[in-house]
């Protein structure tokens, strides 16, 4: 194996340059994992283009990238699960495993969780990396690594399913046909959501979100969203709506939509942090409100739903890119948000 590997480190806000690292070493209980794809979130392309998220700032150099999966080439001494040639795709947060929320099961809310590209967590846009076995889940061989890269936002999708307790003879609303909305809806129709509608403004994404199997989409640009779905849903409105796009104005149409009793899930941030509800009309409806950060013990089930032919993530990417290209796709990431609904990186390869 080669001493040294390719990195794409961000040198400077809207500026990413490849160096060459070594290899890292690993611990006993970690494997060292040869990447082969690494998918562009949009919290990548956030930090790429503003350098921070909220409180979390990017002090250069700094390393991006968090959703990967790849190939096991060597295992620490204590490593069990794993062993060499295992494809694997990686949960990107390690927790502390005795705070009150790690011991109770809801280790996603772990004050002293260490998630890549987190800063000052460096990302795996590299051609290596070395991470805790007990993290990478090993990937059935009908499940490609360009697939496994894409169980981390899948894993976003179902946990807001669960969060709203989808099943089957529901009807449901997604706002936003993006990577993450559209992971909510093959999350629900996964899980036997009868019905999942989906709105956005940007036509090319409500295409795709077609095409992955939307029962109907809405341009919310071009009609009323709220009484399109109403009529869609039969009257009283749907049982679940998740929001992934974090405005107000999704936000106040999912309370107009979902029907009395009915949930929201909210998946996305919004620009400012605050939301402004309609709150007489939620209370009129005794609605619920459930949220979502990241997710929990959910990369089993995802990767399940992959082999078993119930999600088809393959059709989520629209663009790929090689590690050697990362600038271009980055600053195409930015500039061509309309057109570009899931990029990846290919590292490796298969």
């Amino acid at each position: 194996m080669d001493k040294m590997m390719k990195v794409a480190v961000m040198k400077a806000i809207g500026r990413i340059e490849i160096e060459e690292r070594p290899v890292p070493e690993l611990r006993d209980n970690e494997v060292l994992v040869k990447v082969g794809y690494v998918g562009i979130c949009g919290s990548d392309v956030h930090y790429f283009e503003t350098g921070a998220i909220g409180d979390f700032v990017v002090h250069p150099p700094f390393v991006l990238g968090h959703e990967a999966a790849g190939t096991v080439v060597a295992a620490g001494k204590d490593v069990k699960n794993l062993r060499v040639g295992d494809r694997v795709a990686m949960e990107p947060g390690t927790t502390c495993g005795h705070c009150e929320f790690c011991r109770t099961g809801r280790y996603n809310l772990c004050p002293d969780v260490q998630f890549f590209a987190t800063p000052p967590v460096d990302g795996v846009f590299q051609e290596y990396v070395a991470y805790d076995a007990d993290m990478c889940f090993r990937l059935p061989d009908n499940v490609s690594l360009m697939e496994g890269a894409l169980i981390e936002p899948l894993a976003v999708g179902f946990h807001a399913a669960n969060q709203g307790m989808a099943h089957i003879g529901q009807k449901a609303v997604v706002f936003g046909a993006g990577c993450i909305g559209l992971m909510c809806m093959l999350a629900l129709k996964a899980e036997g959501v009868t019905d999942v509608y989906v709105v956005d403004v940007v036509e090319k994404r409500l295409e795709k979100a077609l095409e992955l199997g939307a029962t109907a989409v809405v341009n919310s640009a071009h009609e009323d969203a709220i009484e399109r779905i109403m009529a869609l849903a039969g009257g009283y409105g749907v049982d679940l709506a998740i929001d992934t796009a974090g405005a107000d104005v999704t936000v106040n149409q999912a309370i107009r939509m979902v029907k009395p009793g009915g949930t929201i899930v909210c998946v996305g941030y919004s620009k400012s942090g605050k939301v402004t509800l309609d709150m007489s009309v939620a209370l009129n409806k005794e609605i619920t409100f459930r949220t979502v950060f990241r997710y929990r013990h959910i990369y089993p089930m995802a990767i399940a739903a992959v082999a078993a032919g119930k999600i088809n993530l393959r059709d989520v990417v629209t663009n790929r890119f090689t590690l050697d290209e990362i600038q271009e796709a980055m600053e195409r990431s930015v500039s061509d948000k309309v057109n570009i609904v899931k990029s990846v990186i290919e590292v490796a390869g298969e």
